[in-house]
C-alpha cells in the first residue's frame, strides 16, 4: 500500500470547510512528526479547479479518473452540490471503485448522499448534517440514518455529520493511527476542542440563545448543550463548577431568565424539537437521548413548551413544514 495516501473528493460547490476540516490535521500531523506521513490529494474530474460553494476556487491535485490504490483513505466532500454530484453516474463509479481499494471510506456532511447513491451505505448506520438527514433517509431508505451523532465509524466506513465534525472524525484517524499523544497534540495546535466523541449530539452546537456573557453561565450553558441524557441535576452543576447551589441559581436567574433546572428542561426540549423534524426516531429514544427519564417526562415538557405533544408537533411539522 502506497503509505498514508489520502484522496478527498471534490465536487462542484463543495464545501471548504468540508475539506479543509479533512485535511489541514493531517497536514499538521505532518508537521508534528506522523511516521509514516499523510500523503494528501485532492481529487477532481480531471484534475481541474474546482469552485467552493462559497465562491472560492479549489485547485485539484489530481484528476480523478487517474487515481489508482490501493489507497489508505478516501473521503468524500459534502456542499451544496451534493445532489448533483450524486447524479453523476461517472463520479459514482469512480467511488465506488476507488472504496474498494481503500482502507477506509469517510464522507462529509452532505458528502453521505454520494456514498449512499453509490451504495456504499446500505444495511449500514450512518449520519449526515441534521439538516439533510430526513432527506437522505427517504431518498435512500437501505440506509439506517441516525442525525444525532457527530460521527459514525461502521466497520471501515465513517460518516461524519458535517463540517467541524470533519475535524473530529479526522482526529480519531490521527489517533488511530498514530496514537492519542499525537492526535491531542495537533487538536492543541489547531485550537480545536480535545476531542469531541463521536456519539457527541450534534444538536448541542444549535440548542439555545447566544452565549451569555458571564463566563460561569457560558461554562453552565456549554455543558448541559453537550450533555443532555447526563445528570444535569442543579447539585451537580453547582458542584461541577466548584459553587453553591444558591450562587448558581441567582446567576441563571440573572443571566439565562431561567433557574437552572428550568434552563435543563428549555434546552432538553428544544433539542427534542429539532429531533422530531429532522429525523424518523422513535419518540421514546428521543426522549432517552435528550436526557428525560420516559416520554411522559417529555410529553409534559413539550405541552408546556409548545401547546401540543411530541407526537402532534411532529405530525403538523410533517404536513406543513417550515
Amino acid at each position: 500500500m502506497d503509505d498514508r495516501l489520502t484522496v478527498v473528493i471534490g465536487y462542484p460547490q463543495s464545501e471548504l470547510l468540508d475539506i479543509a476540516s479533512v485535511t489541514t490535521p493531517l497536514h499538521m500531523a505532518n508537521q508534528l512528526g506522523a511516521a509514516p506521513p499523510y500523503r494528501i490529494r485532492l481529487a477532481t474530474s480531471g484534475g481541474g479547479s474546482l469552485s467552493c460553494d462559497s465562491g472560492l476556487r479549489l485547485e485539484g491535485q489530481a484528476a480523478l479518473e487517474r487515481v489508482t490504490g490501493p489507497l489508505d483513505t478516501l473521503v468524500v466532500s459534502g456542499g451544496i452540490g451534493h445532489e448533483a454530484a450524486a447524479g453523476d453516474p461517472v463520479l459514482l463509479a469512480h467511488i465506488r471503485r476507488l472504496a474498494a481499494i481503500s482502507r477506509r471510506v469517510a464522507s462529509v456532511c452532505t458528502g453521505a448522499t454520494l456514498l449512499a447513491a453509490a451504495g456504499l451505505l446500505d444495511g449500514r448506520r450512518a449520519t449526515t448534517h441534521w439538516r439533510y438527514a430526513g432527506t437522505l433517509a427517504a431518498h435512500h431508505p437501505n440506509v439506517i440514518v441516525d442525525p444525532c451523532p457527530l460521527y459514525i465509524r461502521e466497520g471501515n466506513v465513517s460518516t461524519a455529520a458535517g463540517v467541524t465534525s470533519a475535524l473530529d472524525l479526522t482526529l480519531a484517524f490521527i489517533e488511530e493511527d498514530h496514537g492519542p499523544h499525537l492526535a491531542r497534540t495537533v487538536a492543541r495546535a489547531l485550537v480545536a476542542y480535545l476531542q469531541r466523541p463521536g456519539d457527541q449530539a450534534q444538536i448541542s452546537m444549535f440548542v439555545g440563545a447566544p452565549p451569555p456573557e458571564h463566563p460561569l453561565i457560558r461554562q453552565v450553558v456549554d455543558h448541559v448543550v453537550s450533555n443532555l441524557d447526563g445528570d444535569l441535576s442543579p447539585v451537580t452543576l453547582a458542584a461541577k463548577l466548584n459553587v453553591s447551589e444558591r450562587h448558581l441559581t441567582r446567576l441563571s436567574l440573572e443571566h439565562l431568565g431561567k433557574t437552572p433546572g428550568r434552563f435543563v428542561r428549555h434546552a432538553r426540549t428544544r433539542a427534542a424539537e429539532q429531533l422530531l423534524v429532522s429525523s424518523s426516531l422513535p419518540v421514546a429514544d428521543i426522549a432517552a437521548r435528550c436526557g428525560f427519564g420516559s416520554t411522559e417526562s417529555l410529553r409534559q415538557s413539550f405541552v408546556t413548551e409548545f401547546g401540543v405533544s411530541p407526537t402532534r408537533y411532529r405530525q403538523a411539522r410533517t404536513q406543513h413544514p417550515g
